[in-house]
């Protein structure tokens, strides 16, 4: 009888989880319970405004901000893919030691971060450039996905070396200037 009553108790506690989760909008079976997450969509030049400005600290870092425009929630993944000036041959380097826990999901209206490193004394083979093409990178890593964009850089031009390096994406500006 005992082991009857345990089973029959445990039956009607999955019953109510069941009820209790439906109740909620969440569907489940009678002995296990599963939200289903809908996929975000990738951040993209179609659903974010790109903005670029420099920043008084730390000195030669610009600050790249993506902001969701979208009403879906979007990931911002890995780091930017960065060209320095018209006909760049390479993108900038991403900062290894950025690189955050989690992928960046930004909600309509919130923004997310990337420091750039502009030059520094050990770099080499220097040019000043007055636009900064960003292509947003896909899932893998491996390419990227939607248009690319091209800002305008702050007064008139900044000066890049080989020296030059973009953080993963941020949700903190401290984070993708400082960390």
């Amino acid at each position: 009888m005992r082991i009857a009553r345990r089973s029959t108790t445990r039956v009607a506690a999955s019953s109510l989880v069941a009820a209790a989760l439906a109740l909620v909008g969440v569907q489940a079976t009678a002995h296990t319970a599963s939200a289903t997450t809908p996929t975000k969509a990738a951040c993209t030049t179609e659903n974010t405004k790109l903005t670029v400005e420099d920043v008084r600290r730390p000195i030669n870092h610009l600050l790249l901000t993506a902001t969701n425009t979208g009403t879906k929630p979007c990931n911002l993944y890995y780091a930017p893919y960065l060209g320095a000036g018209v006909g760049a041959q390479a993108p900038l380097q991403w900062l290894e030691s950025s690189k955050p826990q989690a992928v960046v999901t930004l909600a309509p209206g919130e923004s997310g971060y990337a420091g750039i490193g502009t030059s520094s004394p050990d770099g080499h083979s220097g040019h000043t450039a007055k636009t900064l093409g960003v292509s947003f990178a896909n899932r893998e890593a491996n390419g990227s996905v939607g248009n690319a964009a091209t800002l305008n850089l702050p007064d008139g031009g900044t000066y890049f070396n080989s020296s030059a390096f973009v953080t993963y994406w941020q949700s903190d500006v401290y984070d993708a200037l400082f960390g």
